[in-house]
């Protein structure tokens, strides 16, 4: 079993920002909970990155290179590399991924 090295894009850092600092204001122990859940899980892809399903949205579109992981409401998604694993978002799974990825987007377009 080969293992990975377990990267994270600037979006998908972001997104975990986003999600602690929406729950901190709730609950700081819920906040840091799930940030612990989510990291761990995604260093889990380290050995075993092909476990997680290819997105089915994406699926749909004949695209299948991006994977996710569920960490309930989260999505995990990712890309295998040949060195590596990538992760590109974390997600709320209640959430379409159409309005996520139009969400990010738009913040790309604002941000330049």
């Amino acid at each position: 079993m080969k293992r990975r090295k377990v990267l994270w894009a600037r979006s998908a850092r972001r997104d975990l920002a986003a999600i602690v600092g929406y729950l901190v204001e709730r609950s700081p122990q819920a906040a840091f909970a799930t940030l612990d859940r989510i990291e761990a899980r995604a260093r889990s892809l380290a050995r075993l990155a092909d476990r997680g399903r290819v997105v089915p949205e994406l699926a749909r579109l004949h695209i299948q290179q991006y994977r996710e992981l569920v960490v309930p409401p989260h999505r995990i998604i990712y890309r295998i590399r040949d060195s590596g694993l990538l992760v590109l978002a974390v997600i709320d799974s209640r959430r379409s991924l159409e309005d996520a990825l139009l969400d990010r987007l738009i913040w790309i377009e604002g941000a330049e």
